[in-house]
């Protein structure tokens, strides 16, 4: 007689998304956190000068303006993201004080007002990482984004920029790797196949104009401009809710 032996079931569907952490990023950043089941803050990676990591834009009277933290990057440019820390911290009150004069008038400055002073004021944090996540982590919450969200750090990861991307799947049980557009360009996606992970490339066509100030409108600013503008109904005017 024999023996029956159980039929192997399917893995659950689980995404995972890997991004590097980055200062109070744009509205799509946040749309990524919102279509997978667990975010990585791939900050083990190499810190890039003049990207999204330490500034980000908002709206104010002059156009388009660069908010900057001031960073001890120099002599340091093969360090990763989460070696960096702040030169300069009187960063934190110069910041706000552009924001509270950018948005002081916009709807939905008082509904958020306080929140936004706390983490800008009631920090002493040196550390770039700890400071965007601290920010990512808020603004999900304002968003009711409940994605896991954890840290590259908290994983083994192997070398190579695609192993390593199917390492952190595998470790995270991830079926489904989503990323952003940009990365056609370098990820090897019959390799992930290979791994039994499927590809999927999150598309940011497509984002209604809101209530903005100082036109003309551009979509291409910080999360802070769209909760300041328009308040609780943020996700209205976002692809993922």
């Amino acid at each position: 007689m024999s023996e029956h032996l159980p039929a192997k079931t399917a893995p659950q569907p689980r995404r995972i998304a890997a991004v590097q952490s980055s200062y109070v990023p744009w509205k799509g950043y946040f749309d990524l956190i919102h279509s997978v089941d667990e975010f990585v803050l791939f900050d083990d990676v190499q810190y890039t000068r003049r990207d999204w990591r330490n500034r980000n834009r908002i709206k104010t009277r002059e156009g388009l303006t660069w908010l900057t933290i001031p960073v001890a990057a120099k002599g340091k440019y093969l360090e990763p993201i989460k070696s960096i820390m702040v030169s300069d911290p009187g960063w934190r009150e110069r910041h706000w004080r552009l924001i509270r004069s950018s948005y002081a008038r916009s709807p939905g400055f008082a509904e958020y007002e306080e929140l936004f002073r706390r983490l800008y004021l009631d920090s002493d944090e040196q550390r770039l990482s700890a400071i965007n996540a601290a920010f990512i982590r808020d603004v999900c919450r304002i968003l009711g984004i409940t994605t896991k969200i954890t840290w590259s750090m908290d994983y083994t990861l192997e070398s190579g920029r695609n192993e390593r991307l199917i390492s952190l799947c595998r470790q995270t049980g991830a079926t489904t790797y989503l990323s952003g557009p940009r990365a056609r360009a370098y990820l090897d996606i019959e390799m992930f196949k290979a791994s039994g992970i499927e590809v999927s490339f999150f598309d940011y066509t497509g984002y209604p104009e809101y209530p903005q100030p100082f036109p003309p409108f551009d979509h291409h600013v910080s999360i802070i401009d769209l909760l300041f503008s328009v308040g609780s109904r943020a996700p209205q005017f976002m692809l993922s809710f």
